[in-house]
């Protein structure tokens, strides 16, 4: 399973998608993704405000001023979160697969301008959950320059 992200046209937008493996199953997955005090731990600009149901709200703030709400559009425990963050829509399913779980993980945006820029926040954000799924110690690996120089090519 390629770690790396790939970039797809669907209906006049963009869409950013992720996969991972957890040996894990998707109960435990899905928590670790829908725990507030774990989803600031990985997701960009997350309170760990979170309202658990199909139409709360979760609340982010950019550290420079701007607060805003994302909205949760699709929550079926374990398999699918899945919010709308100003015009993006964040989708992840989890995958029953042998004796874990795979994670699809898309971003759907409309300006593929910021794409290589998303693609290798999200691969940093993405690592991060692994090894708070995998109970190991947060560490953000200083690899978004490298990152960009993989995505900028993949994606011409």
């Amino acid at each position: 399973m390629n770690e790396y992200g790939t970039l797809h046209k669907v209906d006049g937008r963009y869409a950013l998608r992720f996969e991972r493996f957890f040996l894990h199953n998707p109960e435990d997955v899905f928590h670790v993704l829908t725990n507030p005090g774990d989803f600031s731990k990985w997701y960009p600009f997350a309170t760990g405000e979170m309202d658990l149901k199909l139409g709360g709200e979760i609340a982010f703030d950019d550290g420079e001023g701007t607060t805003y709400t994302g909205i949760i559009t699709e929550l079926e425990a374990p398999y699918l979160f899945g919010f709308r963050e100003v015009d993006d829509l964040l989708n992840i399913s989890l995958q029953e697969e042998g004796k874990g779980c795979k994670m699809i993980f898309t971003h759907t945006f409309d300006d593929d301008s910021w794409a290589v820029n998303t693609a290798a926040g999200w691969h940093r954000c993405l690592d991060v959950f692994c090894q708070i799924v995998n109970h190991q110690p947060v560490v953000w690996h200083d690899n978004a320059a490298k990152l960009r120089d993989i995505y900028r090519e993949s994606f011409k």
